[in-house]
């Protein structure tokens, strides 16, 4: 009787599953490499109820940060209330129809539906009144919000990049007077690196390298 299938066929589960292996494989290191922040959040810049443009109420007319983001140096970054716009709108471009959502919301008391751009895991424990009030400016994480039309995010965020900066606080601390200056230098940079140690020591400012320094 003449056989249905060629001997080489009895190699074919194994060069299928060495198939699958190989395609796993690749398939997992292409994961590892592309699916993080790196790749997927860096550059996300999702459209707001209110087209909002920190270039011109920041860079532009010299806003604080603080003006909006109240509580940011004293518990979180705040999103600002519809009060927080109308203390100037309610004069400036009152009748524009761009601000009609801040306008409803402050009539109805109802939240603006504002869009999060820098969004935590909600694994990570993250304090911005800690870092801010250690000399880490706005712009190390937000980048030059102040030239930005359209909130973007330019750094990562990732458990890697958040370690960067613990393991070496010296290359990003500022003078705390130039936290809120996004067009400030670091110490290091401006007056050196052993400035910068020095200021570290001097503020006792020893980030968590551990798990549970994050992860509580």
């Amino acid at each position: 009787m003449a056989k249905l299938f060629p001997k080489s066929a009895n190699k074919l589960p194994v060069q299928i599953i060495v198939y699958l292996c190989v395609v796993g494989c690749i398939a997992t290191a292409a994961a590892q490499y592309y699916m993080t922040p790196k790749y997927t959040r860096v550059g996300y810049a999702p459209m707001q109820p209110v087209p909002y443009s920190h270039a011109k109420h920041v860079g532009e007319l010299g806003l604080d940060c603080r003006y909006c983001h109240s509580t940011i140096d004293t518990a979180g970054a705040a999103i600002p209330t519809s009060q927080t716009c109308m203390n100037c709108h309610n004069q400036l471009k009152a009748a524009s129809p761009a601000l009609a959502v801040i306008r409803e919301s402050y009539q109805t008391g109802n939240p603006v539906p504002w869009v999060h751009v820098h969004v935590m895991p909600s694994f990570v424990y993250f304090d911005h009144s800690i870092h801010v009030n250690r000399g880490i400016g706005c712009v190390e994480c937000h980048g030059k919000v102040s030239e930005m039309d359209v909130v973007t995010q330019v750094k990562p965020m990732s458990m890697g990049f958040c370690l960067d900066c613990h393991r070496a606080p010296e290359l990003h601390v500022r003078e705390k007077a130039d936290v809120f200056n996004l067009d400030s230098g670091t110490i290091a940079a401006t007056q050196g690196i052993e400035a910068a140690r020095t200021f570290v020591k001097d503020w006792n400012i020893k980030p968590p390298v551990s798990c549970s320094g994050c992860h509580r």
